[in-house]
């Protein structure tokens, strides 16, 4: 017999769209929460119809959707808003990401469903908060990205910042918004009353708070951290080194002792027994000249030669992999991170396995992203005791 999800048990509502939310919502469904995600009746989530399409719809669709369980509702219908409402009042999460006052303006937002719900706990995501001079202004990932600080450091000195290649700012807030619910859940699960909260996350703070030191540093000193292309600033040795064999590898030597074991297996143990070296501060003052012994090494081997070298030494080393060298990597397909599914025409495709691994009750994959509308009968009935004549009357008006 299957044990228990840790999530199993708890309801939640999504009624955003694309990736932020959506993406806290997979990671619910993974781990046993009956996640509905309400979709507008006509197109859906525009996240369908995002990049590489099979049958009609996206790739990326079936991964960012799995588990989840499709319904449709016109939220700008009163009747939908009705819809909602009584379905709220049965969840124990709302998980959105429109505009503030969107949902307000349709008598769905935080009061209102307190009036059905006391208990309810209500993520909210959006670009600037619910609060404060920016709240109203659309909010996407990338803008966040620029606002939040991480724009400016991504790439050379001497060429224009640019962007990562994902959606980095929208999937760690999605991150925090799956932390700051799980947070709420515990505190109501504590609080005599069992009263819910608002979990309130903004795109551009989730991406203000990966950047580690950088505020007290400008605050006290007045250094402004710049763009240094491969390079962690003031932590030496990491970096990216070209190989004999024109490929690039990743070495991070930066800890006091990885450092003379890199000095030691590159044959530099004159480096390795310096004392100017023997602590950060040291190496990160001569950083140029300990990059560049390092990639003299390098330039005189192929790739698999240093990686054997360094991993042997225990030092921290890795290929710069593309896609086809995760889906061949051993280690990615031991560690389940490469999952093989069936598409609805019978065409087996892999994704992404689950995070993180739970050694008792692990996530898992139920089912792929779920046709438009799939469990509008399952989910109307079970909420609303809804019959034949109310669905068909909802389908002729355009709520469902």
């Amino acid at each position: 017999m299957s044990k228990r999800k840790p999530l199993e048990g708890i309801k939640i509502l999504e009624l955003g769209n694309l990736v932020a939310a959506p993406f806290a919502g997979k990671i619910f469904s993974e781990f046993g929460a009956e996640v509905i995600k309400v979709e507008e009746p006509a197109k859906g989530d525009p996240l369908r119809n995002w990049r590489v399409m099979h049958n009609n719809t996206s790739l990326w669709w079936y991964v960012q959707s799995r588990n989840k369980k499709s319904i449709t509702v016109n939220m700008r219908d009163e009747q939908g808003q009705k819809l909602i409402r009584k379905i709220a009042a049965k969840v124990d999460v709302v998980l959105e990401n429109f505009k503030p006052g969107t949902l307000e303006r349709w008598g769905l937002g935080l009061e209102d469903l307190r009036k059905v719900n006391p208990s309810i706990i209500m993520t909210r995501v959006s670009g600037y908060g619910q609060t404060g001079p920016y709240r109203e202004k659309p909010g996407f990932g990338s803008v966040a990205e620029a606002i939040g600080g991480l724009r400016f450091l991504t790439g050379y000195p001497d060429l224009p910042p640019v962007r990562v290649g994902i959606a980095i700012g929208d999937l760690v807030a999605g991150l925090y918004a799956v932390i700051g619910t799980l947070m709420a859940l515990r505190a109501r699960e504590t609080n005599p009353d069992k009263k819910g909260q608002l979990v309130d996350v903004a795109l551009y703070e989730s991406v203000f708070s990966l950047l580690e030191g950088i505020l007290p540093e400008y605050d006290l000193t007045g250094l402004v951290r710049e763009r240094t292309g491969t390079t962690l600033p003031g932590i030496a040795p990491s970096n990216t080194y070209e190989c004999a064999d024109g490929n690039h590898v990743v070495i991070g030597g930066n800890g006091d002792k990885i450092f003379q074991r890199l000095m030691t297996a590159i044959g530099r143990e004159d480096l390795a027994n310096d004392s100017n070296y023997a602590t950060n501060q040291g190496r990160a003052a001569n950083v140029k000249f300990i990059d560049h012994t390092i990639e003299q090494w390098t330039k005189k081997y192929p790739l698999k030669h240093v990686q054997k070298i360094l991993d042997d030494a225990s030092v921290p080393v890795g290929p710069i992999y593309g896609i086809k060298e995760i889906v061949e990597d051993e280690h990615y397909k031991e560690r389940g991170m490469l999952q093989e599914v069936e598409l609805p025409d019978g065409k087996k495709v892999l994704v992404p396995g689950i995070v993180p691994k739970l050694s008792e009750t692990p996530g898992e994959i139920k089912w792929n992203g779920p046709k438009l509308g799939e469990h509008n009968e399952e989910i109307f009935k079970e909420y609303m005791d809804f019959t034949f004549e109310d669905f068909k009357n909802l389908k002729e008006q355009g709520v469902i």
